[in-house]
């Protein structure tokens, strides 16, 4: 991706988002942009205004570590915004090869035995392996049964982000679908930044811009996360509405990939319905194709020509993208 058009646009969002007020200092009056000025950044991270303005051109070559934190300081950055500011500075540097794991191609990536046998051995919920393009790369029983949504269309290729831009069933089976969208695209976003160089990735981001406007108006916000823990609702075909919680933990063995597990609230009526998918899931009619009658109109064609729930490893393991 183009480095410095990055750099320019995500700076420049991040200072419209933050007014004088929240800065320490006074509104004034005839702005004729929102939030800071240039010059009032500048100030804050106390560096020049013709430097600030560099650096907001995309120039972050030559930015020292002192001088990034103290931008991010006076842009109120998140940790995960500042993380995205290294990772651009990085880039412009042309060093982020030499400053982080190597992050292996999954193309054609297969789970090994023995963390095939970790995600089999948690029963209690969905348990899988993704890239940060979304890919689904490997599942336990219960996550194929949990995405059979994403598996029924071939177009979806086993890939979160397009499930939930270009397959109207997203929008039943997740009941805060913006919420749901926007983490989508920044965990996308994100990953721009720590691999920008990744053409699977400017393939998938291409393809759902040019077919989404959900995702185009998304992408052009410039926001990112770290997208490690939290709780989310689900509403699924066969069992019905299910709030579960989840961890994503960054696998060490694997640079990049993330093992993320879904679980339910002892006791709750979310626990009882992954029980009730769990025996679903082990039934032959699993395997059959079904209909979908509590999916909304959008979405009953796609439900209708569903195809068989996939084996334990999806066809698409190979995560090329597009």
């Amino acid at each position: 991706m183009d480095n410095q058009k990055e750099v320019r646009e995500f700076l420049t969002s991040r200072r419209a988002k933050i007014s004088p007020e929240q800065a320490g200092l006074p509104a004034g009056s005839r702005r004729r942009v929102p939030g800071l000025r240039r010059s009032e950044v500048a100030a804050l991270a106390d560096v020049s205004v013709e430097y600030y303005a560099k650096l907001e051109r995309g120039n972050l070559a030559g930015a020292s570590p002192a001088v990034l934190e103290a931008v991010a300081r006076a842009l109120q950055l998140d940790d995960a915004e500042r993380a995205h500011l290294i990772n651009l500075a990085h880039a412009a540097e042309g060093s982020d090869a030499l400053t982080r794991p190597r992050r292996r191609t999954t193309r054609g990536w297969a789970a090994h035995r023995s963390l095939q046998w970790v995600l089999d051995a948690f029963t209690a919920g969905p348990a899988f392996v993704r890239n940060g393009r979304m890919d689904l790369l490997a599942t336990n029983q219960l996550a194929l049964a949990f995405y059979d949504d994403v598996y029924a269309s071939a177009g979806n290729q086993a890939n979160l982000a397009r499930f939930q831009f270009l397959d109207p069933a997203s929008r039943r089976f997740y009941p805060d679908w913006d919420l749901a969208a926007d983490t989508a695209v920044a965990i996308l976003r994100t990953e721009a930044g720590r691999s920008p160089h990744d053409k699977d990735l400017h393939d998938l981001v291409g393809e759902l811009s040019t077919r989404s406007d959900d995702f185009r108006t998304r992408w052009g916000a410039h926001n990112v996360r770290h997208h490690g823990t939290g709780t989310k609702r689900f509403h699924h075909h066969t069992v019905g509405d299910l709030t579960l919680a989840y961890e994503g933990l960054e696998m060490a063995a694997e640079p990049g990939l993330t093992l993320t597990v879904y679980a339910a609230e002892p006791g709750s009526s979310s626990e009882e319905g992954l029980r009730l998918l769990s025996t679903w899931a082990a039934t032959p009619q699993a395997l059959a194709p079904h209909s979908n009658s509590s999916s909304s109109s959008s979405s009953s064609s796609s439900s209708n020509s569903r195809m068989t729930t996939p084996s334990r490893r999806p066809p698409s393991s190979d995560t090329s993208g597009p």
